[in-house]
């Protein structure tokens, strides 16, 4: 445990496992107060057993809720947002309702969050968003998931700017051992990671813990604005 955080309140929004369940746990360990938020409160309840996580639900798709959110938590010193809803598929798969729900959760929402909460955030605080590695390296049937990742970010240079001098930094994963590949299948998870390990220069396969590490980083870095931090293990060099 250490104190890096220790006196600050971080909201976290997000599922109550992977990612945003390690950015959380992080968070608690430096001494942060930590409110996690989304679509069900209860569930995110359920997730934690600490008295320093408090749950709060928020849909960040609509903005009566992230403004209700930010009415109900006051003050906060920084803001990690996780959420993401991908729209994976060749382009003869893909859905305009997909591509919009996309956007909405990753782009749009966060935008939302920076307008609602930005005015009652203290100014040494930051946000933190989250993007991805197809951003950066294309790839055939994750055309959906790029142009979003990619829009997030120029939506961290623009927020950098205007919500100076609160700073705005994005993370980008590459691929993390999260829940997020057990449609795959047992064997076809297996074989994705091997095949991702197999070729990417880190030689293995991201864990949460180290996106977790990547988001302190960017809270307490206090001379950095407008970074993308690609923790990929250089899988777009591949």
């Amino acid at each position: 445990m250490g104190d890096a955080l220790q006196g600050k309140r971080v909201l976290v929004v997000g599922r109550g496992s992977g990612i945003a369940r390690a950015v959380t746990l992080l968070a608690c360990s430096e001494g942060a107060e930590v409110i996690v938020a989304g679509r069900s409160r209860e569930s995110l309840a359920s997730s934690y057993d600490d008295s320093d996580i408090s749950a709060e639900a928020v849909d960040l798709t609509d903005d009566g809720s992230i403004r209700a959110l930010a009415e109900r938590i006051g003050a906060v010193d920084h803001v990690v947002s996780t959420a993401s809803a991908r729209a994976r598929g060749t382009l003869p798969e893909l859905e305009r309702e997909n591509l919009q729900k996309s956007f909405d959760t990753k782009v749009i929402g966060p935008t939302m969050l920076a307008k609602y909460l930005a005015p009652q955030m203290n100014p040494d605080g930051s946000f933190v968003l989250f993007s991805g590695v197809h951003a950066f390296k294309p790839k055939v049937g994750y055309l959906g998931v790029g142009i979003t990742n990619g829009a997030v970010d120029f939506l961290t240079h623009s927020l950098a700017i205007e919500l100076a001098p609160i700073r705005v930094n994005a993370v980008s994963p590459g691929v993390i051992d999260t829940g997020a590949w057990d449609a795959m299948g047992a064997d076809g998870k297996r074989d994705y990671f091997e095949q991702i390990s197999a070729s990417n220069p880190a030689g293995r396969i991201g864990t949460p813990q180290d996106i977790a590490e990547a988001v302190l980083f960017a809270m307490t870095s206090t001379f950095m604005t407008g970074v993308m931090l690609k923790i990929d293990g250089g899988e777009p060099l591949s």
